[in-house]
C-alpha cells in the first residue's frame, strides 16, 4: 500500500494516543484534553478505506524519519554500526543509542509515540468497522489487516521497551490516567491472538495496486517470528515451514530466494519473490524542509542519512567504475568488526562500501589511486552501509532530497529460513538445508548447522536491516557483544520509556533508568 499523507484521510481516527495526544499536523476537531471526536466518520467503505490507510501510515516511520526512525536507531544501537553523522551532537537520539547513554530524557520520544499512534488507529478501526455498510468479505479483510498491523506495532514495542501498556480500544480522557503496563507475556499472547485471527481472512496474494498490504503469507511469517521470540519454538517451526516450503524452492505462498544476493539491492526490483513484508517509499512525496515529518514525508529518509558525506568521484578513469552515490549525511558508519568479518564473504560488495581504500591517501588531483573524496563522519571507519544507498540518478529534479523511493524489507525469505532453522534447534536435515540454501545463494559452501552457525549467518545475511540488536538481546549475547559501547546487563536489554509518556498515567520506568 502506497504511504499516503495522513492529511488525505484526516478524519479517519478517534482518540489518538502517544498515550493520549494527536499528531501536531492532524487538524481534527478536538475538545478538551486532546480527545478527538470522529462520530461523523466511517459512514461507508470509502471512509473505512481511509481509516485503513491511516492504520498503515505509521509503518513508514521505519526508514522515513531521522533520529526517530527505528531502522537508524536500532542499527546505531547494534555492534555493527556507530551512529556517525557530522559530530557527537548530530541527531543526538542516534548518538545516545550508539554509546548507551540513552535515558528517559534523551530517547527520541517519537519512536514510542509513532507505534502507539499506529495502535490507536487500529483500535478505532476495529471499533468502527462492524457498523460500516460494506461488503462482508472486504470488511473481514480490513479487520484482519488492522489486527495484523496492531500485532506488528506491539511486537516492535514489546521487543524495544518490554514493559508496555496493552491498549485494545480507544481510551476516553478519563481512562488515560489509569493506564498501566502489561506483562510482556500478556502482550505476546495478544499479538499471537491478533495474528491467528487475522490470517484466515487475508488474501494469499496481492495484485500490484495492493502491494505493501498484509497478505496471508506476511502474517504467517510474522506469527512464526513472534512465536520464536516468545520461546514457543515448535509453534514457530510449524508457521515458518508454511512460509518457507522446500528450502531453495518456491513455497505455497509463492516465495523463493532471489537468484543472487546482489539482486535484492537493485532498487527497481520491488516486491520480488523473496519479499514477504516490505515498506513502500516514493519519490513523489514532495517533502521539503518546510513540511518534513509533518505528513508529506513518504520517501526513504534513512537512505539519505546513511549516505557518505560529501562523496565525489575523482577524474581518474577507474573512478567512473565506482557507484555514483549521492552526498549523504554519514550516519550508521559500519564498525571495523563487521567489515572485517564480512571481507571474505561475497555479500560484502552489496552491503559495505570500502571508502577508505578507494580514497587511498594521495592528492586527489595527482594520485590516480585516489578514486573518491569524501568527508569523514563522526566515528569514521572508512566503511559505509550501501544496501539502501541512493545514487545521483535517483534524485528527483524538483527536490533533490528527502524523497527517495527506495523500499525497505521488514521480513524476507532468507530471514524466515534462518528463523526456522533456529526454531528447529539448529539441528537436523531440514535445518541444515535451510542454512545451506542461504549460503549457496550467497556463493558459499555448506557448514555444519548449529545455533552459532545460524546466528553468524543472520549477522552477515541481514546486516543493516534492523535485526541485529534484537538478535543479540533475545539470545543473551548483548552484554558481551555490546560491552565496548557501554551496554549494561539487566538494564539495556530494554530501552527507557520517554519521560513525556509518564504524564498523568500509572506507568513505571524500566529497570535501571530514573523514574
Amino acid at each position: 500500500m502506497k504511504l499516503i499523507s495522513f492529511k488525505q484521510s484526516l478524519f479517519a481516527f478517534g482518540v489518538l494516543l502517544t498515550l493520549g495526544s494527536c499528531d501536531t499536523d492532524e487538524k481534527l476537531e478536538v475538545k478538551g484534553d486532546g480527545v478527538v471526536l470522529e462520530d461523523n466518520f466511517y459512514r461507508n467503505e470509502t471512509e473505512a478505506y481511509s481509516g485503513l490507510v491511516a492504520a498503515y501510515d505509521k509503518l513508514g516511520k521505519f526508514a522515513g524519519a531521522m533520529e526517530n526512525a527505528p531502522l537508524l536507531f536500532l542499527n546505531s544501537a547494534s555492534d555493527d554500526f556507530y551512529a556517525g553523522g557530522g559530530g557527537s551532537d548530530d541527531q543526538p537520539g542516534l548518538q545516545v543509542a550508539s554509546n548507551y547513554s540513552v535515558s528517559p530524557a534523551n530517547i527520541p520520544p517519537a519512536i514510542w509515540a509513532d507505534y502507539y499512534k499506529g495502535v490507536a488507529r487500529c483500535n478505532v478501526m476495529l471499533v468502527k468497522l462492524p457498523d460500516v455498510p460494506m461488503d462482508a468479505a472486504k470488511k473481514a479483510r480490513f479487520a484482519a489487516e488492522v489486527k495484523a498491523l496492531r500485532a506488528y506495532y506491539y511486537f516492535d514495542l514489546v521487543r524495544m521497551f518490554k514493559n508496555i501498556p496493552l491498549i485494545l480500544k480507544p481510551l476516553t480522557k478519563n481512562e488515560i490516567p489509569l493506564v498501566m503496563q502489561a506483562k510482556p507475556d500478556e502482550v505476546y499472547a495478544q499479538i499471537e491472538k491478533d495474528l491467528n485471527e487475522a490470517i484466515p481472512d487475508l488474501p494469499m496474494s496481492l495484485p500490484a495496486p495492493e502491494l505493501g498490504r498484509f497478505s496471508k503469507g506476511a502474517a504467517t511469517a510474522l506469527l512464526g517470528k513472534v512465536y520464536l521470540y516468545d520461546n514457543k519454538k515448535p509453534q514457530a517451526a510449524v508457521e515458518l515451514a508454511k512460509v518457507n516450503g522446500t528450502p531453495g524452492g518456491t513455497s505455497s505462498f509463492g516465495y523463493k530466494l532471489m537468484d543472487t544476493f546482489a539482486s535484492l539491492w537493485d532498487h527497481t526490483k520491488k516486491f520480488n519473490s523473496e519479499s514477504i513484508f516490505e515498506i513502500t517509499y516514493t519519490d513523489k512525496s514532495n517533502a521539503d524542509w518546510g513540511n518534513f515529518e509533518r505528513g508529506d514525508d513518504e520517501g526513504n529518509v534513512a537512505a539519505q542519512l546513511m549516505g557518505i558525506r560529501d562523496y565525489s568521484r575523482t577524474k581518474y578513469g577507474k573512478a567512473a567504475l565506482l557507484p555514483d552515490y549521492i552526498n549523504g549525511w554519514g550516519f550508521c558508519v559500519v564498525t571495523a568488526d563487521l567489515a572485517n568479518t564480512m571481507k571474505s564473504d561475497p555479500r560484502f560488495a552489496s552491503t559495505i562500501f570500502d571508502a577508505k581504500t578507494a580514497r587511498a591517501t594521495g592528492d586527489p588531483d595527482k594520485d590516480p589511486n585516489t578514486l573518491i573524496t569524501y568527508k569523514d563522519s563522526y566515528q569514521e571507519t572508512g566503511y559505509h552501509f550501501i544496501k539502501y544507498a541512493p545514487v545521483n540518478a535517483d534524485i528527483k529534479a524538483s527536490n533533490p532530497f528527502l524523497n527517495f523511493g527506495i523500499n525497505t524489507y521488514v521480513i524476507r525469505l532468507a530471514d524466515t529460513y534462518l528463523l526456522e532453522a533456529e526454531a528447529l534447534g539448529g539441528t537436523g536435515a531440514r535445518a541444515q538445508a535451510l542454512l545451506d540454501a542461504v549460503r549457496l545463494r550467497a556463493g558459499l559452501t555448506s557448514v555444519p548447522v548449529s545455533i552459532p552457525a545460524i546466528l553468524a549467518e543472520r549477522r552477515l545475511e541481514l546486516a543493516g536491516e534492523g535485526h541485529r540488536w534484537f538478535d543479540l538481546v533475545r539470545t543473551g549475547q548483548a552484554a558481551a557483544k555490546l560491552a565496548f559501547k557501554g551496554f549494561q546487563a539487566n538494564k539495556n536489554e530494554a530501552f527507557p520509556i520517554p519521560y513525556s509518556e509518564f504524564n498523568n498515567t500509572k506507568m513505571v520506568q524500566n529497570q535501571g533508568y530514573p523514574q
